[in-house]
């Protein structure tokens, strides 16, 4: 099995195509042979963690039943491809989790066996990836924490991509990053106090319905955000 994550911004004009996708593309995606799980991911301002949204940038999110699977979409399917001719920048990156615990929509997607295992797999980049399902009448408690604390990540040392993304605006809400190793993702989470704040307050005021956390091995990554490849080394060629 092989997880992967896509974050592409669209070309001038195409925002009221990049919107109607959102709700006319899971049928499609349905259908895609191999393709077990999948979520399609708005983005907000501010590099995704603003309030109001992006309507250039979408992420989409899939979990294969193999790695062919996965190259057969991205190479062929008439419905990536059409997404590629509206886009004017798309980064991939293909994942192996790590550890995960939580939920998304009931189930826990990438709970599932890989040959990587244990921390010396996590000598190299990693990814985090974490979604939570917001209680309305915590919403605005969520949101007044969202900039301050997105802002440290952003700018901590070792990070090289950081996005909010979301199912549902408001509600449904993801951040995904990407770090130079383990050690530096740890040193932000452990140290960080505007993130070890929030983490306590989710907990003591019961913000989340549904949460998920997982850690992934990044396996290859290819293209540019915001002109850049968050992986300069490239773990796999572009």
């Amino acid at each position: 099995m092989l997880t992967t994550i896509t974050i592409f911004t669209l070309q001038p004009g195409q925002r009221r195509w990049g919107l109607a996708q959102m709700g006319t593309s899971p049928g499609t995606l349905r259908k895609v042979a191999g393709l077990r799980f999948f979520q399609l991911l708005g983005s907000g301002a501010a590099n995704g963690f603003g309030f109001l949204p992006n309507l250039d940038r979408y992420g989409f999110l899939g979990v294969w039943d193999t790695a062919e699977d996965a190259t057969a979409f991205f190479t062929a399917h008439p419905l990536w491809a059409d997404y590629q001719r509206r886009s004017r920048e798309i980064w991939t990156a293909e994942l192996a989790p790590l550890r995960s615990h939580g939920l998304w929509n009931g189930s826990n997607p990438f709970d599932y066996p890989t040959d990587t295992l244990g921390d010396a797999s996590e000598a190299g980049p990693v990814a985090v990836l974490t979604r939570a399902s917001i209680r309305l009448r915590r919403a605005a408690r969520f949101w007044g924490y969202v900039e301050p604390t997105s802002r440290a990540l952003a700018e901590a040392p070792g990070v090289r991509l950081a996005i909010g993304l979301g199912e549902l605006p408001l509600v449904r809400q993801a951040t995904f990053s990407i770090w130079e190793s383990a050690a530096a993702m740890q040193q932000y989470a452990y140290r960080d106090a505007r993130h070890r704040e929030v983490i306590q307050l989710t907990r003591r005021e019961g913000w989340y319905g549904e949460e998920l956390f997982a850690r992934f091995r990044v396996l290859s990554s290819r293209g540019t955000v915001d002109g850049q490849a968050p992986l300069v080394s490239d773990v796999a060629a572009q």
